[in-house]
């Protein structure tokens, strides 16, 4: 027989999973689009935050808005592709806060262009910025977690990952080894308390995503692809990652959350 005692006594604390008071989050890109509204989100559920960005752009901006929210914030300028600007970063929040609990990793990057005349050099940046560098801050903070025996890891992937696209020769592929390296991550590290999972979301308006949905024929097709005829919101993203951030998920790992209005569906 079930335990309803248990059950009704887990029930009635279920919000409360989901509460991130006193977690420190590292979000890498946090200092616009999807990672800054997911910053703000992790805030708005009570944990204190450290944006990352390759610039000062967004970044002051990112920690004010946090700290009108009650929750200490800081931020730190790095080209999270170099490795010892990682390492330089991870050092800085740990000399703040002293742990991480939380790491987002939103930072990414787009060209399109036909694939007899795909530019070398912007393929090879596309891939340092989508995969290599998200590589490097679940290798650093992994770390932290290792010893912490706990943590969360969350990495913006795309539906891009999961399908292929004309010119698209360098962001979908990029996406798709994000979802393994997800994967692989989770295998690794699972027996040691630390969940790694994905966000893919469709179509959401973002500065990445802007150029390309400026075009009205893009606009339509993208509408067209999605059930729910309309473009993904930064405000659809919060539930999920503060759900994949929190003890709610604790036993979901190695997953690709797909966020996308049923894109992958039609």
């Amino acid at each position: 027989m079930p335990d309803i005692k248990k059950i009704k006594d887990l029930a009635s604390n279920v919000m409360n999973s989901f509460c991130l008071n006193e977690k420190i989050a590292l979000v890498v890109g946090g200092n616009k689009g999807l990672g800054q509204s997911m910053a703000l989100a992790l805030a708005g559920a009570g944990a204190n935050v450290c944006v990352v960005g390759r610039g000062p752009n967004g970044l002051l901006e990112t920690t004010e808005a946090i700290k009108k929210l009650g929750q200490k914030s800081i931020y730190f300028a790095a080209d999270v592709t170099m490795e010892k600007q990682v390492k330089s970063m991870v050092n800085y929040v740990m000399d703040t806060f002293g742990h991480i609990d939380i790491l987002i990793n939103s930072q990414g990057a787009n060209y399109l262009q036909e694939a007899a005349e795909f530019n070398t050099n912007q393929w090879q940046k596309i891939m340092d910025v989508n995969i290599k560098s998200v590589f490097l801050c679940c290798k650093h903070v992994g770390k932290i977690m290792i010893k912490n025996k706990k943590g969360k890891i969350i990495n913006i992937s795309s539906v891009r990952s999961f399908q292929g696209r004309s010119k698209d020769l360098a962001y979908a592929p990029s996406k798709g080894a994000v979802n393994q390296l997800t994967r692989s991550l989770a295998i690794e590290w699972g027996h040691q308390g630390i969940n790694v999972n994905a966000i893919a979301p469709a179509f959401t308006v973002t500065a990445i995503s802007e150029p390309f949905l400026k075009d009205k024929k893009n606009h339509a097709w993208a509408i067209s692809r999605i059930p729910m005829k309309r473009l993904g919101k930064l405000e659809d993203i919060s539930g999920p990652v503060i759900f994949l951030a929190s003890e709610a998920s604790n036993f979901i790992n190695g997953h690709i959350l797909v966020v996308d209005g049923g894109w992958l569906a039609a």
